[in-house]
């Protein structure tokens, strides 16, 4: 349990609360300039924030991390607070500071940018999938979660799959299969027989093979029991201007490097 563990190089077990009278006293004082007021406010709301960030636990983020921006949110609560003319407890307006400042960095940490709402439906199929979890002692079926939060099916699965970490395009995939490497590679010249600028190699891919052009090749090989799937892209690792080369060459057709002889203000 977090609370009783060490995060930050702090015991969490040892962490002090201040009684209500005591927050409001300091937090007045704080206003005022008083910074040791401030400091002491800090050390004795920890726990507060400890217990926020337990609502985001599970989800592959560092406690340390998400420690460490609760504090921001907790600084920011205690700067911004007015207890003379706030006639609540400083929980009720801390815990929202603290939950929005984890919730920012969480969207704004991922390596691709993911709007909020997306972010914040994945976060409650992960939470259902918990209670449904514990409920019914299995895991449910993304069915099951859809139904329960009344949302769509592919909404449940677009939403996770925005949340999942990526992985280079280059990273090889491996995967059972007990089909020679020849019938594998004959079913994906197959698949991708009308995809234009997709090619399949029988040879080891090299990124030389795509370097300043729009093409995708991949290549098919048996290790084992195990099909190993290699593929190599270049141009849409460039950004939006990529894209642009991409899909102005899969719309009209054009030679894997014709994009790439025209002027960048073209995109």
């Amino acid at each position: 349990m977090l609370g009783k563990v060490e995060i930050c190089g702090v015991n969490t077990a040892d962490l002090k609360v201040l009684s209500s009278d005591a927050c409001r006293a300091l937090l007045i004082r704080a206003k005022h300039g008083d910074r040791d007021a401030r400091e002491q406010l800090i050390a004795g709301n920890l726990r507060l924030v400890l217990s926020v960030i337990q609502k985001f636990t599970g989800r592959g983020e560092s406690a340390d991390d998400l420690f460490q921006v609760g504090c921001i949110g907790l600084i920011k609560a205690i700067d911004n607070f007015d207890a003379e003319n706030h006639d609540v407890r400083f929980s009720t307006y801390g815990v929202p500071m603290i939950s929005g400042e984890i919730r920012r960095y969480l969207r704004d940490n991922s390596p691709i940018r993911v709007s909020r709402s997306t972010r914040d439906t994945a976060y409650q199929v992960l939470q259902e999938k918990e209670r449904l979890t514990a409920a019914t002692g299995r895991e449910p079926s993304l069915d099951e979660i859809a139904k329960s939060l009344g949302l769509p099916r592919q909404t449940v699965v677009f939403a996770l799959d925005a949340i999942s970490d990526p992985i280079s395009l280059y990273e090889p995939i491996y995967t059972d299969c007990d089909l020679s490497e020849e019938r594998a590679r004959k079913l994906y010249e197959d698949y991708y027989a009308d995809a234009a600028l997709t090619f399949v190699s029988d040879r080891s891919v090299c990124l030389k093979q795509v370097v300043n052009t729009s093409k995708c090749v991949l290549s098919v090989e048996k290790h084992g029991d195990k099909l190993l799937v290699v593929s190599a892209i270049d141009n849409l690792l460039k950004g939006a201007s990529g894209q642009a080369v991409q899909n102005m060459n899969l719309m009209f057709g054009l030679d894997e490097r014709a994009g790439l002889r025209l002027k960048p203000v073209a995109f």
